[in-house]
């Protein structure tokens, strides 16, 4: 028997071995094959005037058309930049809440207490964003709002929290960061449980307070974990979510809110824009991968951490 023959026989026993595990990952493989894989082939209708009658190959082909237009499109550059700036203020605020929400409750010593504060921190992420909507009208309302209540009880004018342009940026960002600051939260206390006790202990008998503790050997043994959330955060920086924003829309507050997700549902689906809606989505996953490789290469000469 050769060599090559040898290592097929040795793959395949190897595969036999752990078959059960290959069966257990079937439905996971055919979900990301018929739900991710597949439906790419589509992408080529953003190089076409697609028409749903003639389907992918009867429709003409435009080239790069589409992607000229989003270009010259007046609306395109303001949805592209209110994007960017919800998206931007999503990282800057929202991705480092988990990390210092489970550095507080790793220091809760009452395991009653803190296991009940990690339930009511993420409960809500198991909430609808139409259940979210309808929480921010009830605090956010400027007529029945609990706060606009409390603003009148002091005196103060009572603010349009959904109706006003400049409001609406930061009640996107903070619906989101309510919602799921509590399910990150849990990704780094599961990684915290990892840590070594002895690192402490030595630490602590070097005269290391709690602070050092946490400088010196949590968040540089979380560090691998912060890197791995934040590259996948930065690789979807564009696909922002489009129930996260739409039902926070409105007439008078769309122009600033207004995000690509959104555009593309409004002109994709109620106008059937499609070839220039998929030109927008495939200029979406460009810009995520290009970010993406970035971060991964910054990401490693910096701390020798990366997805790949």
């Amino acid at each position: 028997m050769t060599k090559a023959n040898t290592k097929e026989v040795s793959i395949l026993r190897y595969i036999w071995k752990m078959r059960t595990l290959y069966w257990m990952s079937v439905p996971g493989i055919l979900y990301f094959l018929v739900f991710k894989y597949i439906p790419l082939g589509g992408s080529v209708i953003a190089f076409q005037d697609y028409n749903i009658f003639k389907g992918f190959w009867g429709s003409e082909w435009v080239g790069l058309d589409n992607y000229v237009k989003m270009v010259q499109y007046d609306e395109f550059l303001p949805i592209l930049k209110n994007t960017l700036m919800i998206a931007g203020f999503d990282l800057l605020f929202a991705f480092p809440a988990p990390i210092i929400i489970a550095l507080l409750l790793n220091e809760v010593r009452s395991m009653m207490y803190k296991r009940v504060l990690q339930t009511v921190v993420y409960m809500p992420h198991f909430l609808s964003w139409v259940i979210i909507s309808g929480i921010a009208l009830a605090l956010l309302s400027q007529e029945h709002g609990l706060i606009n209540h409390g603003l009148a009880a002091l005196g103060l004018d009572r603010l349009f929290f959904l109706g006003e342009e400049q409001y609406v940026k930061g009640v996107i960002v903070g619906a989101g960061l309510w919602r799921d600051t509590g399910w990150g939260t849990i990704i780094y206390l599961a990684a915290i449980t990892g840590i070594n006790p002895d690192l402490y202990e030595a630490a602590e008998m070097d005269g290391a307070n709690r602070w050092r503790q946490t400088t010196a050997i949590t968040l540089p043994a979380l560090l691998p974990t912060i890197t791995i959330l934040f590259l996948m955060q930065i690789g979807h920086f564009l696909d922002f979510g489009f129930e996260r924003v739409f039902v926070f829309l409105n007439s008078l507050n769309q122009a600033s809110g207004d995000t690509l997700d959104t555009y593309i549902y409004r002109v994709g689906l109620l106008q059937q824009q499609y070839s220039y809606t998929t030109a927008i989505g495939l200029f979406k996953s460009l810009v995520g991968l290009i970010l993406l490789l970035l971060g991964n290469t910054l990401s490693k000469k910096a701390t020798g951490e990366g997805l790949f």
